[in-house]
C-alpha cells in the first residue's frame, strides 16, 4: 500500500483543510494520522534520508499513513524557507518539539504567524511551553506523575501502574490538541486571525480526571489506590480471573445490572451486598470463587446479550476477531498489518485511511506547486535544504 506522492486529502469531514507536520516522535504523528483520516491534506516534513531513529521508524509506518511526504533539513535556513513557503498554503501547522526549538529553527510562531495571520500554530510537549519542567525531558509516565492520576492507577498492595502511554501522550497530549485546533480553525475562519495552540500532555491527562476530581470535591474518593467505586476498589468493578487463568472484566455498578449478575451466576440474595463497603472483601471472594469454575469463553456465552455488564479481556490478537467488533468494522488493514479503523464514524464524510508513502517522496512535486523552478531547487540541493 504505498503511492508515490500521498493521499492529498479526501471527502472526509476536514476535506479543504491543509496541515504541515514538523518532524516528531509519538502524538504528534498519531495526531496527523488522525487529521488525515478523516480528510485534511497532511503535509509531512521528514529528515533527508532515514534513520534508525523513531520518528522515521513511524513516519514509514501504518501510524505515518495519509500523507505527502517532503524532506527537509530544517537546519539550513533554505529548508526552514521551504517550511515557511509551505506554512503560507496552509490552515494548521503541528508540531512536538522542546520549547525553543522551533524558533531556533525560524520556525516560531512569530515568525510562522507573520507569513499567515490565519494559520493555528498547534504545539504539544509533555510539560507546556513556559513552566520550570518546561525545558526538561519526560515522557507519558511522568507527565501523568504530576496530574495526581498516576497515584490511583494500579492495585493497593503494589506501585503505581502505567497504563502503557495512552493517557498522556495520546489522550492528553493529541486528542486535546485535536480539539484545540479545529475551535481555532472555527475562530479563524470566522474573523481571520489565527493563534497558537499549547498543549501540554499533563494538563490534558488531568482534564481526562475531572470526573475523579468532581468526587474528590464532593468526598465520594478516596486518594487511595483499589478503595473507590471505579479503581477496582469495588467488588462490582474490577477484573476476576476466570478457570483457565484469563479474565472477565465486570461492572454492573447500577443495581439491575447487579441484580442480573447475581442471578445468572445462581447467588440470588446470598451474595454480599457491593453497595456497603463494609461488605467488599466478602463480596470480592464471593463473585471471585464463582467466576473460577469456567473459563472465560465460557462466561463470555453465558452473559452474551444479558445487561450485566461483563465482558470478556481480550488480548490485542482477539479484539480482532470479536463479533461486535466484525460488525461494526472496527479494525482495518494497512500495508498488511491490522489497525484500528477511524473514529469515530461519519454519515456524511466517511474517514479514508490513506497510505503510506515513502519518506520525501513528494519532495519534487510540492517544490513545484510552491514555485521552485530547476534552478533555485538546484540551490535547495546545493544549500543541503534538500538532497
Amino acid at each position: 500500500m504505498t503511492e508515490p506522492e500521498g493521499k492529498r486529502g479526501s471527502g472526509g469531514p476536514l476535506a479543504g483543510v491543509r496541515v504541515l507536520e514538523l518532524p516528531a516522535i509519538g502524538p504528534v504523528p498519531f495526531l496527523g494520522m488522525l487529521l488525515a483520516d478523516l480528510g485534511a491534506e497532511v503535509i509531512r516534513v521528514d529528515k533527508l534520508s532515514a534513520s534508525a531513529g523513531l520518528a522515521d521508524a513511524l513516519a514509514q509506518s501504518q501510524l505515518g499513513r495519509g500523507r505527502r511526504s517532503i524532506g527537509l533539513d530544517l537546519r539550513v535556513p533554505d529548508g526552514a524557507e521551504v517550511a515557511l513557503r509551505i506554512v503560507e498554503t496552509c490552515d494548521l501547522l503541528i508540531e512536538g518539539f522542546r520549547p525553543g526549538v522551533a524558533e531556533r529553527l525560524g520556525l516560531g510562531p512569530d515568525t510562522v504567524l507573520a507569513r499567515n495571520p490565519r494559520l493555528v500554530y498547534g504545539r504539544m510537549t509533555g510539560w507546556g511551553q513556559d513552566g520550570p519542567l518546561a525545558p526538561t525531558a519526560g515522557h507519558d509516565i511522568t507527565y501523568l506523575a504530576i496530574s495526581g492520576l498516576l497515584h490511583g492507577i494500579g492495585p493497593a498492595s503494589g506501585p503505581p501502574v502505567p497504563p502503557a502511554n495512552y493517557v498522556a501522550d495520546f489522550g492528553g497530549g493529541a486528542m486535546f490538541l485535536a480539539t484545540g485546533l479545529l475551535a481555532a480553525l472555527l475562530h479563524a475562519r470566522a474573523t481571520g486571525e489565527g493563534q497558537v495552540i499549547d498543549a501540554a500532555m499533563t494538563e490534558g491527562a488531568s482534564y481526562l480526571g475531572s470526573m475523579t476530581r468532581t468526587f474528590v470535591a464532593r468526598g465520594g474518593w478516596k486518594d487511595e489506590r483499589e478503595t473507590n467505586l471505579l479503581d477496582g476498589g469495588a467488588p462490582n468493578y474490577r477484573c476476576y480471573e476466570t478457570a483457565d487463568g484469563k479474565w472477565l472484566a465486570v461492572g454492573p455498578i447500577e443495581p439491575q445490572f447487579w441484580g442480573v449478575l447475581v442471578s445468572t451466576l445462581g447467588l440470588g440474595d446470598t451474595a454480599p451486598s457491593p453497595y456497603d463497603p463494609a461488605q467488599w472483601d466478602a463480596c470480592k471472594k464471593t463473585l471471585a470463587e464463582a467466576f473460577r469454575t469456567r473459563t472465560r469463553d465460557e462466561w463470555a456465552d453465558v452473559f452474551a446479550g444479558l445487561d450485566a455488564c461483563v465482558a470478556p479481556v481480550l488480548t490485542l490478537e482477539e479484539a480482532l476477531e470479536h463479533p461486535h467488533n466484525v460488525a461494526r468494522k472496527s479494525f482495518t488493514e494497512v500495508a498488511g498489518a491490522p489497525m484500528p479503523a477511524p473514529a469515530p464514524k461519519f454519515s456524511r464524510t466517511p474517514a479514508e485511511v490513506g497510505a503510506i508513502t515513502p519518506l520525501g517522496s513528494g519532495t519534487a512535486a510540492l517544490l513545484a506547486e510552491l514555485g521552485y523552478d530547476d534552478d533555485a531547487v538546484g540551490r535547495l540541493r546545493e544549500s543541503g535544504a534538500i538532497a
